[in-house]
């Protein structure tokens, strides 16, 4: 397999609704990507688009085509990526393996989606449909009622007091936003950063126990990236960021998990596929951009990562180790929950935020000092896809 960099990535700002189309808002993203890149569009042999819900939010299927045809790529092949949430990070290692394997030396890749626009009501049984249809959605089950499930399973599982375990999700949500008020493409950019404990605690209940300040918002956004083959990265950027190791996994409706929840076995799989494409140790990662959609997914995301024991991470928060400067860095960016969650283009602001990570382009105020490796990891539905990649530099 070739080496594979990113050149160049691109975001919007992520938000609630927007009066853009998809089309307009993955245009915006992808050609800050290309411009970055030092490309122009009839450069690109390939475009890869994570979309969930085009469809629903505004009546528009394959939107791929007409992305390509927007920006100027014209007649080239164009993909649609759909797996819930983690339909942004498949298009992206899907475009990984084919300048992997030398068929094509420039891709673009990344995910749009309108989320915020379709409203709560709509949004949230669309959602829905990302669980299974026959048994879970008619029991009543939408994804923050999964996470209240788990929740409570994971303070049953490793003893902790329902109330402690509350409070270090409350610090979860807290950094989250701490991080997310100083990132000016995040949804709540200047907002939140005097977030308590008693504040988290305080706001209306959603799913018992999840408050309001445990879940994330629904978005609207796009974001790109460039992936070019190692000969061509050298010709277009001093910084390239290579992509070391790529994993994903699947599995079954979620009462078919229950062997190992709440853990998610999907995600132990396919980091250790990344992890070992890599060659590298969880130890080794210094930033780690993951799937917080609930505050208690951070907990089980670090945990199946292998950055803190199982049962230990809610500790770890509390004591500095998953921010800036202590043990690994998570959400620097603001995380789902800060930053936002455009479905169909988390994945792909995900790399965006490890990419300016590793190069040093952040915010003073959440810039990782000296970061080399960066990681991300993305859920789709309740265990269904995931999807992580390691990254590293390249000068």
């Amino acid at each position: 397999m070739k080496k594979v960099a990113v050149v160049g990535v691109g975001e919007t700002k992520f938000s609630g609704p927007q009066e853009k189309t998809e089309v307009e808002l993955f245009a915006e993203a992808a050609m800050e990507a290309i411009t970055e890149s030092n490309l122009k569009p009839k450069d690109i042999k390939a475009l890869f688009v994570g979309n969930v819900l085009g469809d629903f939010s505004e009546g528009q299927g394959m939107v791929q085509a007409f992305a390509a045809e927007n920006i100027g790529c014209l007649y080239v092949p164009a993909n649609r990526y759909e797996g819930a949430c983690a339909s942004a990070s498949m298009a992206i290692r899907d475009a990984f393996i084919w300048v992997a394997s030398g068929y094509y030396d420039i891709v673009l890749a990344g995910g749009v989606e309108r989320a915020a626009t379709m409203g709560t009501g709509l949004a949230t049984r669309t959602f829905a449909m990302f669980s299974d249809a026959r048994y879970e959605y008619p029991a009543g089950i939408t994804f923050p009622a999964v996470f209240a499930m788990l929740t409570h399973l994971y303070a049953d599982t490793y003893k902790i007091p329902l109330q402690k375990l509350r409070e270090q999700m409350a610090c979860v949500s807290i950094q989250s936003y701490k991080h997310g008020s100083v990132n000016p493409r995040a949804q709540f950019f200047g907002k939140n950063a005097d977030m308590t404990v008693e504040k988290v605690l305080g706001s209306f209940v959603v799913s018992t126990p999840l408050t309001l300040h445990d879940c994330c918002p629904f978005s609207d956004g796009a974001a790109a990236v460039i992936l070019a083959s190692e000969e061509v990265a050298k010709k277009l950027t001093k910084k390239p960021v290579y992509i070391a190791g790529t994993g994903q996994s699947s599995c079954g409706p979620l009462g078919n998990q229950s062997d190992y929840l709440p853990r998610i076995r999907a995600r132990e799989v396919s980091s250790q596929q990344a992890y070992e494409m890599a060659g590298v140790k969880p130890q080794d990662i210094d930033l780690c951009e993951l799937h917080d959609c609930f505050s208690i997914a951070s907990l089980i995301a670090t945990e199946s990562l292998g950055f803190f024991d199982y049962g230990t991470s809610g500790e770890a928060w509390e004591k500095g180790e998953a921010d800036i400067g202590g043990k690994i860095a998570i959400n620097p960016s603001g995380g789902l929950k800060s930053k936002g969650h455009p479905i169909g283009a988390t994945g792909a602001g995900q790399v965006y935020e490890v990419v300016k990570q590793l190069r040093g382009e952040v915010e003073p105020e959440r810039q990782v000092p000296d970061a080399k490796i960066g990681m991300t990891d993305t859920l789709g539905g309740d265990g269904g896809t995931l999807v992580n990649m390691i990254f590293h530099r390249g000068w």
